[in-house]
């Protein structure tokens, strides 16, 4: 337990130490004057950076359900225990 503990640990200070370092981002003028516009081409640019943000979600999570899926059949098989008596090759 302690094995995997101090490693996440570490992982949130150092973490923590960026976020504390890092300063604030202003958006640039142009990107300020589109989103003021009635166009529809911002609206468009911001969903397309939500769905850029979303696919490695996605990704991820149909990977960790595949693998529990996976994990889960295969302890099915292996608690199944076969039928009749092992025969012991004599």
């Amino acid at each position: 337990m302690k094995r995997f503990l101090i490693p996440i640990i570490a992982l949130f200070l150092i973490w923590g130490s960026f976020e504390l370092t890092a300063k604030s981002a202003s958006a640039c003028p142009m990107c300020k004057t589109a989103n003021e516009t009635d166009s529809a081409l911002p609206k468009a640019y911001m969903l397309s950076i939500l769905f850029m943000l979303a696919m490695p979600a996605t990704i991820v999570s149909t990977l960790g359900v595949s693998l529990y899926r996976m994990t889960k059949r295969e302890n099915e098989y292996i608690d199944v225990e076969p039928e009749g008596p092992i025969s012991t090759g004599q």
